[in-house]
């Protein structure tokens, strides 16, 4: 693993971590002042092709990578400020579909976003 993909790895470090590409670099360069915007950006694209850093797109915000790929959960957003979470309810929503609102599919995985207000802007 070159340094700069040891640093992009260690920006991404942590529960919770759902950064901006443009997050990741500036994080990048405080630990590696050399490492460029495109190394940035052509490391998140394989680690997101690896498997090992998901990519989470919201509404019209810019994507976000989470590092939480091998743990199933979902996303739970504030509408205000964007802030993410990952959530871990209980149950089964693939099971939760009806095979009459499966439309002959075969449904192999799911993704659900829950979306409201964070305390902060609650309290706005």
């Amino acid at each position: 693993m070159t340094a700069q993909r040891r640093v992009v790895a260690e920006v991404l470090d942590g529960e919770h971590v759902h950064l901006t590409a443009d997050e990741v670099h500036a994080r990048a360069v405080a630990k590696l002042p050399e490492i460029s915007r495109a190394t940035v950006y052509n490391t998140l694209g394989e680690l997101v092709s690896l498997g090992e850093v998901l990519e989470v797109t919201t509404d019209k915000r810019a994507k976000r990578y989470d590092p939480n790929a091998h743990r199933p959960h979902h996303h739970l957003i504030c509408s205000g400020c964007g802030t993410i979470r990952d959530v871990h309810p209980n149950g089964n929503p693939l099971a939760d579909l009806p095979d009459s609102e499966r439309f002959g599919f075969t449904v192999s995985d799911v993704e659900v976003t829950y979306r409201g207000l964070c305390p902060n802007c609650a309290a706005s």
